[in-house]
């Protein structure tokens, strides 16, 4: 779509593992989704003993992947207790005193303007707790020692994350529960973007037999007043996340309902997708994109928190183990189409990506 002649934009940079990139963004205020714009698809098919009804989801994921690289998905198969008795523990945790939490700063924990993921943006006004993949908590995974010293050098040792949070005795439980719930979810959508690119439905399957997969619980206090000005560039401008792509496959996200995550059309028009009960948000990340040779959208994406209240959320992060490495598919590749990337580790990928971001930082502070 054309920008109309007279219409306000402004350059946002981001950060990409090849480098800084640019994008126009319109200046009009942002509007929610419509369902073209983020679609609602009902996943309950992709547990189905009928390839054809698995397939028909699969064409909904190209779809949405292709067109906007965000959609909702209901019927997922995640019980509504699971979800709220982690969003019960988010909010046990974050409204504890600082000092209770600043005992998990090496243990998962990120205080409040302490990171700036997008470096045009300001300071984000969000607290993290990150919790990474275990495999003692994977139910596919029947003997530790099986696994694979290529894939297990990855994995967090001892009680991490869970050091510092005894005094919440229901939070670790709760957060599991939700973890191995998004375990089985994932494993079971990365067979419908297999499905969905013309592969075999278990192509990717050894790929995320030991994944990196994380949870960000996040929270958001309300923006202040004074820093709700809609240009990024104002001084006085803040976000609760800053404007950014995810960095593997995909990610699912469970959101509060006090809303604020907005998504950048392919038109530079930011577009809010507002908390739909019963539904998870799933966004294509950059590993896929680049897999793809770009034929799926890893969409940038941010959050402003202005509902005067707190708002929790919680992504979970997908991809495959950092041992393993991907190639673009040649089924994404039309007759004589040239690859734009080169096969990548996993690992190495997740170095670029991050070392960009931060030289994006350090050369907005010199």
């Amino acid at each position: 779509m054309a920008i109309a002649l007279g219409t306000e934009t402004m350059e946002l940079r981001l950060a990409t593992a090849s480098g800084y990139t640019a994008r126009t963004i319109l200046s009009t205020p942002a509007w929610d989704a419509s369902s073209s714009e983020i679609p609602i698809i009902d996943i309950s098919l992709i547990f189905s003993d009928s390839l054809a009804a698995r397939q028909t989801v699969a064409r909904k994921f190209h779809s949405a992947a292709r067109h906007s690289g965000f959609f909702y998905i209901r019927n997922h198969g995640i019980p509504s207790e699971v979800t709220e008795e982690a969003y019960a523990a988010c909010l046990d945790f974050f409204r504890q005193d600082m000092d209770l939490k600043k005992e998990s700063l090496h243990n998962g924990y990120c205080a409040p303007d302490t990171e700036r993921i997008n470096a045009d943006e300001g300071i984000d006004i969000c607290e993290s707790y990150d919790i990474t993949y275990d495999p003692r908590i994977d139910s596919t995974i029947a003997n530790l020692a099986t696994i694979p010293k290529e894939a297990s050098q990855y994995f967090l040792p001892g009680a991490h994350p869970w050091e510092h949070t005894e005094n919440l005795p229901y939070f670790k439980a709760a957060i599991v529960r939700y973890f191995q719930a998004c375990l089985v979810l994932a494993r079971a959508m990365t067979r419908s973007f297999a499905l969905s690119l013309d592969l075999a439905e278990d192509f990717f399957d050894s790929k995320v037999q030991y994944p990196a997969a994380s949870f960000s619980l996040k929270y958001y206090p309300p923006i202040p007043a004074a820093g709700r000005a809609s240009n990024p560039r104002d001084p006085n401008a803040r976000q609760s996340i800053g404007s950014h792509t995810d960095w593997q496959l995909f990610t699912i996200l469970w959101q509060d309902n006090n809303g604020g995550l907005q998504v950048l059309s392919p038109e530079g028009q930011w577009i809010n997708a507002p908390p739909m009960e019963g539904t998870l948000v799933v966004n294509v990340a950059d590993y896929m994109q680049r897999m793809t040779n770009d034929r799926y959208i890893s969409a940038v994406h941010r959050v402003r928190n202005l509902s005067d209240r707190e708002r929790v959320s919680i992504p979970f992060f997908w991809g495959f183990g950092l041992h393993q490495s991907c190639d673009v598919l040649e089924s994404c590749l039309e007759e004589g189409e040239k690859k734009k990337y080169e096969a990548i580790k996993c690992v190495d990928w997740l170095r670029l990506r991050t070392s960009y971001m931060i030289d994006l930082k350090n050369d907005k502070e010199r």
